[in-house]
């Protein structure tokens, strides 16, 4: 399986950053199946670049895989983006984007409930993100090449 990751540079040996605001899925280094998507991602720098892995399934890594926005993602979501860890290698699921993301917030600040939540947070297009949460999760993915993003 081909897997996209948008930057500024070129990336062929991925590390594991903690940055300074807690993301979907935790810590990790973050990918998408969808090209177009990573493309975005890159478009936010100076000189977006797209890097382009293949990742080899190794069935011996604990992998969480959500197919698709469901009460346990949200909570799972909710859980990662509180700053707080799980013992998951990979994840995989779909992306809470900004906007989804001030849903998130709002629901827990009490401003919406779960189910005004559930009506506020369909995508108008697809979305993937798959994150590699430990140094031996990072050794399934092999750099094959990084192009200007357009």
């Amino acid at each position: 399986m081909l897997l996209y990751h948008g930057s500024y540079l070129e990336i062929k040996s991925p590390q594991i950053l903690a940055g300074k605001y807690a993301k979907d899925f935790g810590i990790g280094f973050y990918c998408t199946e969808l090209k177009e998507q990573a493309i975005r991602w890159a478009s936010r720098y100076n000189s977006p670049t797209l890097n382009v892995y293949e990742y080899e399934k190794n069935s011996s890594l604990k992998i969480r895989d959500f197919s698709e926005m469901t009460e346990e993602w949200l909570d799972f979501v909710i859980f990662c983006r509180s700053g707080k860890k799980h013992d998951y290698e990979i994840v995989s699921g779909p992306m809470a984007n900004d906007q989804v993301y001030n849903y998130i917030s709002d629901y827990i600040d009490g401003a919406i409930t779960r189910e005004q939540f559930w009506a506020l947070a369909k995508f108008k297009h697809p979305t993937h993100q798959m994150t590699f949460c430990t140094e031996l999760a990072l050794e399934s993915l092999k750099f094959i090449k990084s192009e200007a993003a357009k």
